[in-house]
């Protein structure tokens, strides 16, 4: 039969059009409506929900409080809500896209109840495909307890399962088996090197500065890299856009202030286009122990007390160009200072801090596509310096960096989310500056070691809605290091997040990344201290890689009120690094020479139960967990343990946290957490051997060490209490609290660390024999804050 082509022609266009026709409806029939929520004194809201209940869609504001939804065109009813804030509703007709800023006012009868809040609620939480997350705000962190009554968002972070301390009192964290080096700590993007103050004892993040903290053990974002082990990532508070805003406090220790308010003209009933806040913090021992000092100079064989303090300060400021554009600017500078005088010929000084500074423009190309440029500097520095009669010495280390990197989101449609982009960092590291004079110039020496290096990255995840049950996040990051021997190292780090909803209460969840990490930490030591150097991969040292691997379920039990979650994790790593006994680490040009180098795995089971809402809130974590070491023989020597496997000195079998904040009325709060740990490994000497070296000479009683970390302490536990007391208003405040706390509840002696004292006998003056003897750094320790908003 012939065949009518014009009738062909008809036919096939009729069937493209029909087979196209509910794709060309969706573009046709689907607007985007985005927009960023913000409360009341101008706050971004990270988290907040976006959705439309009568169709099942919606989403939560990201990081910035921004917001993209794909709505079908025509009249729809939007429900915007954040815990805290009353919930706002708006109606929308949408025959094109539009953008829409929301502004949420606290809510005044939440208000009665605490409410453990972080950027995520328990119900999403369970929808997310990231696990091995902790979201943190400060607004929860500043009802816990504190050691002097000074709130520290580290320590927050300890009472999460997976996590463990340095030891007693300290700010360092030790995640799912890793060293305290292998932690990405961001402020606003920018990495901060040595994120504590006073030894460890507390961080350098203050309180009143801090928006929110997210805490990544595993399934890391894409976009973070250059660590094995976690991601920390700080957010300032960006200050009100609606009134000028004083707020601070006076403790035991430190006082704190802050001033936050609005930028530009503001048209009547409209927020500021931008805004700014400002906070400082000092603490004051030497206030006292100069005065101390001074008292008793002309006292005979008074010893003078050293001075220490520290202080930091915050500063960040917004503005909105226009409809598609806002800039930020971030800027923090943090110093600790411990000197010490004699009173004769001997004087010493030491000194360290952070400093950072970064600009970050904010694009908007069209509702779906966003990018984030950033340029920056950020600087980690140390010095510590003597003077004895005529002689002076110095010894310095730095590391300095200078970075840029780009942020795209783009949402490619409902069911992709694409995030891509790149960062580019110039680092120096001054490893060793050794400095010696003398005043009649006849010693001078000044050898000053650095080098320089090069690290990038490129990245790109799809957060990918499979189906209604399954949705996975897809990413991959492309790392690279250039080193100034003329080394270039570089790999693939595959990151792979799925949930699959069993139903509305019930997920299970699954991750695997692959990571590496270009520069070290060069520590002689199981604490971070001050003088640790950062050394980068060049010559023999060479970068640490690490994979991890981790599944879990979350459960929303008893009508969501509580979620549960049980993660179990396993976690290997390669070209760990240690030093080899006897290493000479300060103002040495071959320092790559005194490394060895090994591998670590670790795994564990992390419980988790939370409930966020009612008068009483809280959490319980438990953790089992495993960490291991093994460094065989190299550079012509036995390695550590002749090759053995060992515990590092943060493994902990063992740890029980639990959190309990109750609020009694809506102006008194009470709230407790305690905390258990299981013994800590450490290192003693296994008996002595009697040593003379010449004839008559005194008899030495050598001490014979077995493998390393091979006893262990006494456990850890430890109950805090703290009352916060809402007071009246007065004239020239709005708000104000007291806030008492007791660290160590009920006064228990853990062991800082363990050291052996000679017994003699009283009548030969002969060494009898040696008794260990248990060193307990904090007692039971009441405190009072004063804390004030106006």
């Amino acid at each position: 039969m012939p065949i009518n082509t014009r009738t062909s022609y008809r036919a096939a266009t009729v069937l493209a059009i029909g087979l196209l026709a509910p794709q060309l409806g969706w573009a046709q029939a689907r607007h985007v409506l985005s927009g960023q929520v913000r409360g009341t004194d101008g706050a971004a809201l990270p988290g907040a929900t976006v959705a439309v209940p009568a169709l099942g869609l919606g989403t939560a504001t990201d990081e910035n409080g921004r917001y993209r939804l794909d709505v079908p065109a025509g009249p729809q009813e939007v429900l915007v809500s954040f815990v805290g804030y009353l919930p706002q509703t708006f109606r929308v007709n949408l025959a094109r896209n539009q953008q829409r800023d929301l502004t949420l006012a606290p809510n005044a009868n939440e208000l009665t109840e605490v409410v453990v809040q972080g950027q995520q609620t328990l119900e999403e939480k369970l929808v997310t495909t990231q696990m091995g997350v902790e979201h943190l705000s400060i607004r929860e962190a500043k009802l816990l307890p504190a050691l002097f009554g000074e709130v520290d968002i580290l320590k927050t972070l300890q009472l999460k399962p997976g996590v463990q301390s340095g030891g007693e009192g300290s700010s360092g964290l030790f995640v799912r088996g890793g060293s305290a080096d292998q932690n990405l700590v961001l402020l606003d993007n920018a990495l901060i090197y040595n994120p504590n103050h006073l030894f460890g004892l507390f961080s350098v993040f203050n309180s009143d500065a801090v928006q929110s903290v997210d805490l990544y053990k595993s399934g890391f974002p894409a976009q973070f890299g250059g660590r094995l082990s976690s991601v920390i990532d700080v957010r300032l508070r960006e200050g009100s856009r609606e009134k000028f805003t004083v707020t601070g406090g006076i403790g035991l220790i430190a006082s704190r202030l802050s001033l936050e308010g609005p930028l530009g003209k503001r048209a009547e009933g409209q927020p500021a286009k931008g805004s700014f806040i400002v906070s400082a913090r000092r603490t004051y021992f030497d206030v006292f122990t100069r005065a101390i000092n001074r008292a008793n100079t002309n006292t005979e064989g008074y010893r003078p007390i050293p001075d220490y303090y520290f202080q930091d300060f915050n500063a960040k400021a917004n503005y909105t160009l226009g409809e598609k554009d806002q800039v930020f600017a971030t800027g923090y500078l943090g110093r600790d200072v411990f000197g010490f005088n004699s009173f004769g010929n001997l004087q010493a000084n030491f000194s360290w801090g952070n400093t950072l500074g970064t600009l970050r423009w904010q694009h908007t190309f069209s509702p779906r596509l966003t990018a984030n440029t950033q340029v920056g500097m950020t600087s980690y520095r140390y010095s510590l310096g003597s003077q004895v009669d005529v002689a002076s010495f110095g010894l310095t280390s730095t590391i300095r960096d200078l970075n840029a990197r780009a942020d795209f989101d783009y949402d490619l449609n409902p069911a992709h989310k694409l995030r891509f982009g790149g960062s580019f960092t110039h680092h120096t590291f001054g490893v060793g500056r050794l400095q010696v004079e003398t005043a009649d110039n006849s010693l001078n020496v000044d050898d000053n070691i650095s080098y320089p290096a090069l690290e990038g990255g490129l990245y790109a995840s799809d957060n990918w809605k499979v189906s209604d049950k399954l949705q996975a996040e897809v990413g991959l990051r492309l790392s690279g290091f250039s080193s100034d021997a003329g080394q270039v190292y570089g790999g693939l780090e595959p990151r792979l997040a799925a949930r699959y909803a069993f139903s509305d209460k019930l997920s299970l969840k699954a991750n695997y990344a692959l990571m590496y990490q270009y520069a070290h930490l060069a520590s002689n030591t199981g604490a971070s201290l001050p003088t640790d150097i950062w050394y980068p991969s060049r010559l023999s040292v060479k970068p640490q890689r690490s994979q991890q691997v981790s599944t879990g379920f979350s459960w929303l039990l008893f009508g969501g009120k509580f979620l549960l979650t049980d993660e179990v994790y396993y976690k290997w790593a390669q070209n760990q690094v240690d030093f080899r006994d006897g290493a000479q680490i300060f103002a040495n040009p071959n320092l790559d020479q005194e490394f060895l180098f090994g591998e670590g795995w670790s795994y564990g089971n992390e419980l988790y139960l939370e409930k966020q809402k009612g008068k009483t809130t809280g959490w319980i974590g438990y953790t089992l967990a495993w960490s291991w070491r093994r460094f065989g023989p190299q550079r012509g020597t036995p390695g550590i343990n002749d090759g053995r496997n060992y515990y590092p000195s943060y493994d902990r079998r063992h740890n029980l946290n639990v959190v309990v904040l109750h609020q009694l009325n809506t102006r008194l709060s009470l709230t407790a957490s305690f905390v258990y740990t299981s013994s800590a490994p450490t290192t003693l000497p296994a008996g002595r051997f009697p040593l003379q070296n010449v004839p008559g000479g005194d008899i030495l009683a050598v001490p014979v060490y077995p493998d390393r970390n091979t006893y262990r302490l006494i456990p850890y536990h430890r109950l805090d209490l703290g009352v916060v007391w809402k007071l009246r208003p007065v004239r020239f405040g709005t708000e104000r609290d007291l806030t008492f706390s007791v660290y160590n509840a009920y006064d228990r002696r853990n062991a800082y660390f363990v050291y052996f004292e000679i017994s003699r006998n009283p009548n030969t003056d002969l060494i009898d024999g040696f008794t260990a003897q248990q060193v307990s750094l904090f007692p039971i320790i009441p405190s009072v804050t004063y804390n004030f908003k106006f």
